[in-house]
């Protein structure tokens, strides 16, 4: 039996990923860089030949967007798109809307990076008041009391996650479809942590370059066929490197 295929590709950059502002629930769109990387992520998949059959993409325009270049890019924007919340970036609590370089001067390094990359522990939850504040947005009125989050940790984006890997990807990848999940740095980040088997204090040094797919072969029990790291995944793990090198520093 042939291995199963999985396609991996964050979001090209936002423009609130150029401006240095923390975004998670926000929804804002692509920057003309953004669209570039998009495009040229698709071009990657069709110069390999990899070519989707179904789309899982979060509930967020530069999630939604970017699998639209990319499959436009390879010729292919017939492919099917299912979008879920659960495919979300992570949620920053207060956090979002604020510049990062200027919490990490308010708060110090040691605060910073506990909320930007420890496991389990959240921003502070979003205030009402919060002008970013996302969770009002007609996008999320068909969820329950007590889903949408109010600030997340990792360790919470893989709890909200996994059962829509259970559910929805696996079925769809059970069945003979190449599967592109078009996302974010930290619903990827957390969908990596389980394929790769990365430990809680080993995930916070991942990070995920904008645009560029990872391409995983999983066996009959929906798990890497063979053990690489996550960015070695990628169609150019050199460029994947340099660039998770960039993303490492945003915060200034």
């Amino acid at each position: 039996m042939d291995p199963a295929l999985l396609i991996l590709l964050r979001h090209g950059q936002s423009l609130w990923n150029a401006s240095n502002q923390f975004t998670g629930w926000y929804d804002c769109d692509l920057t003309p860089r953004g669209e570039a990387e998009a495009r040229a992520g698709g071009k990657a998949l069709a110069e390999a030949g990899l070519a989707p059959d179904v789309v899982h993409t979060s509930l967020q325009t530069r999630a939604i967007r970017t699998a639209e270049l990319a499959l436009a890019e390879m010729g292919r924007s017939e492919v099917p798109m299912k979008q879920d919340w659960r495919l979300n970036e992570r949620h920053y609590g207060d956090l979002t809307g604020l510049d990062k370089s200027e919490t990490r001067q308010r708060y110090g390094d040691a605060q910073l990076n506990a909320w930007r990359r420890g496991y389990r522990t959240p921003p502070p939850p979003i205030a009402d008041d919060n002008p970013w504040n996302p969770n009002r947005d007609p996008r999320y009125a068909h969820l329950q009391p007590g889903e949408i989050p109010n600030s997340e940790c990792l360790a919470d984006v893989v709890e909200r996650l996994m059962p829509y890997w259970y559910d929805a990807v696996i079925p769809d990848l059970r069945a003979g479809q190449v599967v592109l999940v078009s996302a974010h740095g930290n619903s990827l980040r957390a969908l990596a942590k389980h394929l790769d088997q990365i430990d809680e204090d080993a995930i916070a040094a991942l990070n995920i370059p904008t645009g560029m797919p990872l391409v995983y072969e999983l066996g009959p029990d929906m798990m890497p066929v063979e053990a690489k790291t996550t960015l070695a995944r990628s169609l150019d793990p050199a460029a994947a490197a340099d660039a998770a090198a960039a993303v490492a520093k945003q915060a200034g």
